[in-house]
């Protein structure tokens, strides 16, 4: 867990799909919010905010996931929190609210979180910067990033996104993303503009494209039944 005088963030793991979900919440006022959260993890997640005495206000969501059903909806219904996602995100969920790049939302007087658009993994990946952290969803994994073959992703778009907007950031920015599976944490903007085997600075767009044209992944196991149900947020539908 990473602490300071003012914020917490609390970094929770689901082993099924190797997803990271953060609570970051206000050390003195316990405003919170809950990124990326997931429907097997839930009664975790709502276990924790109500120990902490947490005052949850927002669920966001990086993207739409291919991997695992997102528990927003049923936080929404059980805290009141509201569930934010990029406007790029085509949702039929009532409680969502379409957030736009650069946009920034105050919670309390150390709390304020600003969403980025960072298309490529999909058409409505976003990354969600909170003072010198930044949650990356697969936009920017660590030594990676996420696939850009399907849900309308983009080589171009990804690496754009990369190098214009996240690598634009101070060097010392801590990058949390939503998935690892080696069992690391966090990495930085300086780590991955020279660590990152496909888009470290030395790379050129073509040397990425080359990469991700050749990565032979194979079709998300829980593609089929994630997407619709993220759709709406993970409420179930008959």
């Amino acid at each position: 867990m990473v602490f300071s005088k003012d914020i917490s963030i609390r970094q929770l793991f689901e082993k099924e799909s190797s997803t990271y979900t953060y609570i970051v919440y206000d050390n003195k006022t316990l405003d919170a919010i809950i990124i990326d959260p997931v429907k097997e993890t839930l009664e975790r997640d709502l276990r924790i905010i109500r120990e902490l005495d947490l005052k949850l206000h927002w669920c966001l969501e990086t993207h739409l996931h291919a991997d695992h059903i997102t528990s927003s909806f049923s936080l929404s219904n059980e805290l009141g929190a509201r569930i934010g996602l990029s406007n790029k995100a085509l949702v039929d969920c009532t409680k969502s609210v379409s957030l736009n790049h650069n946009e920034v939302i105050k919670l309390s007087d150390n709390l304020s979180f600003k969403l980025l658009e960072t298309p490529g993994h999909t058409n409505c990946s976003a990354c969600v910067l909170i003072d010198s952290y930044l949650f990356t969803g697969d936009t920017l994994l660590i030594r990676g990033c996420g696939r850009t073959d399907f849900q309308e992703g983009s080589n171009e778009s990804l690496f754009k996104s990369v190098r214009e907007t996240l690598f634009e950031l101070p060097d010392d920015t801590t990058i949390l993303p939503a998935h690892n599976y080696n069992g690391e944490m966090s990495s930085t903007i300086a780590e991955e503009k020279k660590h990152n085997p496909r888009l470290k600075l030395s790379n050129s767009f073509s040397d990425f494209e080359t990469i991700m044209n050749n990565l032979n992944l194979p079709y998300p196991a829980k593609i089929d039944i994630a997407l619709p149900a993220n759709k709406y947020c993970g409420k179930a539908v008959d």
